[in-house]
């Protein structure tokens, strides 16, 4: 099993301690974050991309790159590009340069994302909302396959012919397509044997297991040979489970509260975020032991072969990231490792 790392790059205050974290000090701590990621043997570390005051990261492929000649195993991916609102050509070729830089390392996520401020700063319409994903998608796909492009264009992109330079060092990038719980998202997922990230931010995991089956059975009567599956989450792992959460608490209210604020939602109390850590709640929040238990408990139930943890939601302090990141990467990780060898 691979296990690995995603953020948003969130900047803004403290909660606990009341220092203030702007975007240019935020972005330095993770390149630290991503290199020792890499040292303690994580497989896997993500950037998503936002447009929004509170988080650094708006162009993931230029923060993988300055990170990548700090690395020397970890695989580099965005998680993820919105590219329903950006031009599939300029984005193929960013990550085709980081993988030149990292000899191979590079992927792409691609998903409609989770916000939709993208969408009027580029200039589209929301109602094009799923038209705009499908076909940017499907130019994606095309220019992998090779290097002379021959593209129509369609109604959300133009027509292109010619060669898109650099290639990736193995002749394709790996593109993963990250989906929420939307069935349609995911039969798209199996039908074009696309391996899919599952964003778990809610609910009970649990619950999502049929959406790997119908994944498998959408990517059979496709005739495709179905990709590998992962599990995006949100947790904080901590030498003991009080340790973990209690820092975790306090910066991932803030956020969920904000976003709560803008969709409705009410705010979150400590007793629904210790429920939410339980065995059957969303977030995955405890001692290396515990993270361990459950992930592998889920495993059982869905069969997925990667597993991202998105703990640094809101601003954590430097310092906890860092020991949280080496919990994760020399515990956690070789213990899912050896139960699933």
């Amino acid at each position: 099993m691979e296990v690995g790392l995603y953020t948003f790059g969130d900047i803004g205050t403290d909660p606990v301690t009341g220092a203030k974290v702007d975007a240019p000090q935020r972005l330095r701590e993770l390149i630290e974050e991503i290199r020792l990621a890499d040292e303690v043997g994580l497989d896997v570390f993500g950037l998503g991309e936002h447009h929004r005051p509170n988080y650094a990261i708006s162009s993931p492929a230029t923060v993988l790159a300055a990170a990548a000649p700090l690395t020397k195993s970890i695989k580099l991916t965005s998680s993820v590009t919105v590219l329903s609102s950006d031009d599939p050509i300029r984005v193929y070729q960013q990550y085709a340069t980081l993988d030149a830089l990292t000899g191979g390392r590079a992927e792409l996520m691609a998903g409609r994302g989770s916000f939709i401020e993208s969408f009027p700063l580029f200039g589209y319409d929301l109602n094009d909302y799923d038209a705009l994903f499908d076909e940017k998608l499907q130019m994606l796909l095309r220019i992998n396959e090779g290097e002379n492009l021959r593209w129509k264009g369609t109604a959300h992109t133009r027509p292109a012919n010619g060669g898109i330079y650099p290639r990736p060092v193995n002749g394709s990038l790996p593109i993963w397509l990250a989906v929420g719980g939307t069935p349609n998202s995911v039969i798209r997922a199996g039908a074009l044997g696309l391996p899919m990230a599952l964003a778990i931010i809610g609910g009970e995991p649990a619950r999502f297991a049929p959406l790997f089956d119908l994944y498998r059975r959408a990517a059979e009567q496709s005739n495709q040979t179905p990709g590998p599956t992962s599990i995006n989450v949100h947790g904080f792992v901590g030498k003991t489970t009080q340790e973990a959460a209690d820092t975790f608490f306090e910066p991932q209210k803030q956020v969920m509260d904000q976003i709560g604020r803008e969709r409705g939602w009410g705010p979150q109390s400590r007793s629904q975020y210790d429920a939410s850590r339980g065995p059957d709640g969303a977030l995955f929040v405890g001692s290396p032991a515990e993270i361990t238990d459950k992930i592998l408990g889920l495993r059982e139930k869905m069969g997925f072969e990667r597993v991202l943890i998105q703990m640094a939601i809101g601003v954590i302090e430097h310092d906890k990231m860092m020991k949280a990141i080496e919990l994760l990467g020399t515990e956690v990780a070789p213990a899912l490792r050896k139960a699933t060898a």
